[in-house]
């Protein structure tokens, strides 16, 4: 059963309808596509709808999803299909397919090119470059094969003409190793023929429109597909089909292959050749008909690889051998219009098969043998035409829709016979299913002698002028009594049908059959074209070699081919476990919003969906592995979860059920539990959700407490570790601290050259501290056996430091500051005792205590005069003195007025002394012995420390 999705979806299988009924069944359809679900179960079958817009669900991600998983583990899709299938082949070593059936524009072409791309994203996981190529050459070989079997249709753009049936071969590991592709019934009078609206085959538009310049020089062909008279109907259609992209896509895919450059030409010259023929006019001159453009037959000459004169015989003449003699019988121009026409279908027909034939040599699987490599299996993909009922319905849709009947009939007898067998593998009961068996309709296409095939190659066989209408009476005499067969004849009331041309309730048309089923192509188009000297054009006739006068079987007819490969390929489904895909076709005009009812109705009833259903129903809706089931419902019951303790997991699903009360409801198999109504898995849906929902929470809750204590387990340890690194590199800065200052004592600058260490960060302020402790120690180790006049010395030189460095270059720092230097005998040798007694004098009267400084200065006035006079400075007042009388006081300042000291930043060691008055005093130390010395530094050092103090 699909994963349990929400009501609003509808049901994801049909099987789990309350009510088998139609109306039911289209209901959920209709709702399940309106919801974006274009996929439904029905048990192992998917029934897709065509969406009619890309769909982002086929990605790598939904891949991923599906991988490994089973059915109704996830909700429907084409990947379950193709797992289970790969699954199957490779777990139990069986030989699988994949049917994909549905009618044109249902979307079975894409739905097989997904399960391929499904197929290579699964296998090599080793990414084997061998494994790889075949992937990629299965890949390619849709893009051509697309190319020269689809066609734009009134229902589809993109509708396979043909029947494609394809074996990918496995090894024993399960990777891709080569394939096989058979292909049925090429509709090939698209060439010549298209209904208003269609286009004939992709290839023709490719070609006209996306191949280059140089190249349609070389085939003689125009860039206008409406120039072509085969091609005329499709190339006035505006279509969103890119034919340029597209042409380079399979020519490249061509070369991915294997194609060689001469062959990729070749293919072109024909697809060339059968639009010149195509434009080829006859006309008569009395009873000779002559071709009216023949400047055509030398580009067919040149197509072709072979002689004019040749070409324009075999489209006039047909040579006819009677006993020993031989002659060339000159066709009617009717007969040489269907010659020329045939010429184009068969060149077409025998072209595609052999570009089938081309691929099927390059990926068939070589040099395997079983008793070294393993088994070999494999799995097919069946991508066949749907019904199709038009308003003029001829041999091909007759040919078509007899293959869908086999197919259908196939369909439920597998269906039956797999469901009958499931049963008694695991012991369960089986009764009798009515259901409707076309049998009945087959034997009527095809039984021996009696069948509708049977009369119309009887009809062809005979000799002289055979009509259509002469093969419809035969059909009436032989098949007037069955109940599926009727004509205008046998139910003249029926309006629906025509007097000689019609039958069946499909309205076929007889009009063509026998043509159609003769398939005549004249032997001399045969040799003409074995005669080609193009080696590739050559091998595609090998019959042409066959002498004029060689007497030859009968050639099988088109009906015959038809059903012996019918019947081939049905055998070869029988003999492999199949897997279904049914699509279903909800509109006429490619709408993805547009349901139509009796559209899909039609094709619910056609298709056997609903006895489908019936089939899957009428014992038991549902049955799954007992592990696989438990696995999913364990958690409903006590005794199952976690996990459970009795001795089986059969016995583990009983307890659970009977805890449910549904035992009268299930029956148990060998491996497998069989749950008859959808009632019981509703219920046991609902059971698990809710429990879900617990365990949900349950589970989040320990998550997150988990989370929060592993969480915190780390930012503790992070905080240990931080802590103890921090301590760590403390511990190592003050160790290496104390290494390197360690002897400082002894050193003779006491560890002043000793570089510090680089602290951590958290370290940094208590650096500085350490650092100032260290200096002021240094300090202290300087200074401390100095007397107390040299520590005035020493602070007034450091208060000089802290107010001038940088200020002047020469603050006198590297001297002894004497003070006092009037006193001193260098600076005034004479007049020395005369400056004492004045100082003297003036203690006594001023009683200053000590002298602070005092200088020999060039004292300038405001109108700029400069005068000689000396400076005295105790620590209560400022002297300026005369020196040139005796050093009589002139002025005096008390040292409390003075505001500030102002000096210049040059040589000329100006003072300015500002004071409270604004008188200031201007002077300019002088008279220094030696002449260069600077005494501005000792100066205001000596006033800041006596200031400071």
């Amino acid at each position: 059963m699909a994963e349990h999705e929400s009501l609003e979806f509808g049901k994801a299988d049909f099987v789990l309808l309350d009510n088998v009924s139609l109306e039911e069944f289209m209901a959920n359809l209709k709702l399940r596509f309106e919801k974006g679900r274009i996929y439904t179960y029905i048990g192992e079958v998917v029934v897709s709808v065509n969406p009619y817009r890309a769909m982002n669900i086929y990605g790598r991600d939904t891949i991923e999803q599906y991988k490994g998983r089973e059915l109704y583990e996830r909700p429907p899709h084409l990947f379950a299909i193709a797992d289970a299938a790969y699954k199957a082949m490779k777990r139990r070593n069986k030989d699988t397919c994949i049917v994909i059936s549905g009618e044109s524009g249902a979307g079975k072409t894409e739905a097989s090119k997904y399960i391929m791309q499904y197929i290579a994203a699964i296998t090599n996981p080793s990414q084997r470059a061998e494994v790889e190529r075949v992937k990629n050459m299965l890949l390619k070989s849709n893009c051509v094969l697309e190319a020269f079997g689809n066609a734009k249709t009134n229902r589809n753009d993109n509708s396979s003409r043909f029947g494609k049936y394809m074996d990918i071969n496995f090894d024993f590991k399960g990777d891709p190793i080569g394939g096989h592709i058979n292909n049925y019934l090429l509709e090939k009078s698209r060439v010549i023929f298209q209904q208003e609206g269609e286009r004939s085959f992709h290839s023709f538009y490719q070609l006209v429109k996306g191949a280059p310049d140089a190249q349609l020089r070389s085939l003689h062909i125009q860039r206008d597909p409406t120039a072509y008279t085969y091609i005329k109907v499709g190339g006035q259609i505006k279509s969103s089909i890119n034919d340029s992209a597209d042409f380079k896509a399979v020519t490249d895919a061509m070369k991915v292959i294997g194609f060689t450059t001469e062959e990729i030409q070749t293919v072109y010259k024909i697809l060339a050749t059968i639009l010149h023929l195509g434009n080829l006019k006859f006309g008569s001159d009395g009873d000779v008909t002559l071709i009216e453009n023949s400047k055509l037959v030398s580009v067919l000459g040149d197509l072709l690889s072979t002689k004019d004169e040749n070409v324009e015989k075999a489209l006039l003449y047909r040579t006819v051998a009677t006993g020993r003699d031989v002659i060339d019988k000159q066709h009617t121009h009717q007969e040489a219009s269907y010659g020329r026409d045939a010429l184009a279908k068969a060149i077409y027909e025998r072209l595609f098969c052999w570009i089938v034939g081309r691929i099927n040599d390059i990926i068939e699987v070589k040099n395997y043998d079983a008793r070294v490599h393993g088994k070999n299996t494999v799995i097919g993909v069946l991508d066949i035409y749907g019904f199709e009922i038009f308003q003029n319905n001829s041999f091909e849709q007759f040919c078509i829709n007899y293959c869908n009947e086999k197919l259908q009939q196939l369909f439920i007898q597998l269906v039956l016979k797999q469901e009958q067998e499931e049963y008694e593998r695991e012991g369960i009961p089986w009764k009798h299913i009515d259901y409707f068996n076309n049998q009945i309709i087959v034997d009527l296409v095809e039984q021996q002698h009696k069948g509708i095939f049977a009369v119309l190659d009887e009809a062809c066989m005979n000799v002289g002028k055979v009509t259509d209408e002469m093969f419809l009476q035969a059909l009436n005499g032989k098949l007037a009594k069955h109940a599926h067969y009727t004509s205008r004849k046998l139910s003249p009331t029926d309006k629906n049908l025509e007097f000689d041309r019609d039958f069946l309730h499909s309205l076929y048309s007889v009009v063509g059959f026998i043509d159609k089923n003769k398939d005549t192509l004249f032997q001399d188009f045969k040799r003409l074209l074995y005669n080609s000297s193009n080696p590739v054009l050559k091998a595609m006739w090998p019959e042409g070699k066959l002498s004029i006068t060689e007497v030859t079987k009968r050639p099988l007819t088109a009906a015959t081919l038809f059903k012996n490969s019918m019947i081939s390929l049905v055998e070869n489904l029988a003999r492999k476990e199949p897997y279904y895909v049914r699509c279903i076709k909800p509109n006429d005009v490619k709408s993805p919003l547009l349901f139509e009812h009796e559209r899909c109705k039609h094709q619910v009833e056609y298709l056997g969906l609903l006895e489908n259903v019936r089939v899957r129903r009428a014992g038991f809706a549902n049955r799954q592995l007992y592990p696989r089931f438990l696995q999913r419902y364990k958690m409903i019951s006590e005794f199952t979860w976690p996990n459970h303790d009795l001795p089986s997991d059969k016995e583990a699903v009983k307890r659970l059920l009977q805890g449910c009360g549904f035992e009268h409801d299930v029956a148990y198999g060998k491996t497998k539990v069989f749950i008859r109504t959808p009632r019981t898995i509703f219920s046991l849906e609902e059971q698990r959700a809710e429990m879900v929902k617990r365990i949900v929470l349950f589970l989040q809750k320990v998550w997150r407490g988990t989370l929060a204590r592993k969480r915190y387990r780390r930012m503790r340890a992070a905080h240990i570790i931080i802590r103890a690194y921090r301590r760590y590199k403390v511990k190592s800065y003050i160790r290496e601290v104390n290494r390197r200052f360690k002897n400082v004592r002894g050193m003779k600058d006491h560890g002043k050259h000793v570089k510090w260490p680089t602290p951590p960060k958290v370290l940094r302020k208590f650096e500085d501290a350490l650092r100032n402790i260290y200096n002021r120690w240094w300090a202290w180790t300087l200074i401390k056996d100095l007397s107390p006049e040299q520590l005035v010395q020493i602070r007034a030189k450091v208060a000089t430091l802290e107010c001038l460095k940088g200020q002047r270059a020469d603050l006198g720092l590297q001297r002894a500051w004497e003070g006092n230097y009037l006193v001193s005998k260098k600076d005034s040798p004479g007049t020395a005792s005369s400056f004492t007694l004045v100082s003297s004098d003036l203690q006594r009267k001023d009683k200053f205590m000590r002298v602070l400084f005092s200088c020999n200065v060039r004292k300038i006035n405001r109108f700029n005069k400069a005068e000689d006079r000396a400076l005295l400075i105790t620590d209560r007042h400022l002297y300026k003195m005369d020196p040139v009388k005796q050093y009589k006081p002139m002025k005096s300042i008390p040292l409390y007025n003075v505001t500030g000291v102002s000096i210049s930043p040059g040589k000329d060691q100006l003072v300015v002394f500002h004071t409270k008055d604004n008188r200031d005093l201007i002077v300019c130390l002088q008279g220094m012995v030696p002449a260069g010395d600077s005494r501005i530094g000792e100066l205001v050092g000596t006033l800041l420390s006596h200031f400071k103090r």
